[in-house]
């Protein structure tokens, strides 16, 4: 006489659930965009204005926001370059679409930007053109960056950063650097210390799966 052996139901397994090839850590690149925001928008909102708080040069709160806004660049195609190395099929189509995709967006910003003040002769124009797109540019690549890679966190920043950068456009100076530092710069501190949790939770869960440094 047999004795049958009771089979377990199959479950089919969730996609939430499934393992995530190269999971890519943000926090670099949070850090850089975060400090481009703090040091460039602050640096604009202390002596833009018709009463200044501080005495600084022109030229250098856009420059240090282009110093990090290029090292934030280059962290975030770095990241999606590394997210490639244990992916396959479409997913390494994916990756290498998002990292050019940095490089096309900034560079149609630039000419956007360049064009229009010229075409409008206000190059003065730039100084305000420059903070509130980039904020849009790199808030819509977030978006389309947490959406491929099921990212909640990245996408709902994307979010922010996308809505609060064009919102300023409605503020004077320097109302809008105050809260492109504030709610910016903001935002990546939170994102930096969340991106942390949301690593660790992930490793925990998955049994400590890879994660790529970008």
């Amino acid at each position: 006489m047999s004795i049958a052996t009771p089979v377990a139901p199959f479950t089919p397994k969730s996609a939430d659930n499934a393992p995530r090839t190269g999971e890519v850590d943000n926090r670099a690149t949070y850090v850089s965009f975060g400090l481009a925001y703090v040091l460039g928008h602050g640096a604009a909102a202390l002596s833009r204005g018709s009463a200044p708080l501080l005495d600084l040069p022109g030229w250098l709160p856009m420059t240090l926001l282009g110093v990090g806004l290029a090292a934030g660049t280059v962290n975030a195609t770095l990241a999606a370059a590394r997210a490639q190395r244990d992916a396959t099929g479409p997913d390494i189509l994916s990756g290498k679409m998002l990292g050019a995709s940095w490089v096309v967006a900034f560079a149609a910003l630039f000419l956007a930007i360049t064009g229009l003040t010229n075409s409008l002769g206000m190059p003065d124009l730039q100084s305000i053109l420059w903070p509130t797109g980039s904020g849009l540019v790199v808030g819509l690549l977030y978006l389309a960056e947490g959406a491929v890679r099921r990212n909640m966190l990245h996408y709902t920043l994307g979010a922010w950063l996308a809505l609060t950068s064009t919102a300023a456009l409605f503020l004077g100076t320097p109302g809008l650097y105050w809260v492109l530092t504030l709610a910016g710069g903001g935002a990546y501190a939170v994102a930096a210390v969340l991106e942390d949790r949301r690593l660790t939770a992930r490793a925990a869960f998955e049994g400590g799966p890879k994660v790529t440094t970008g």
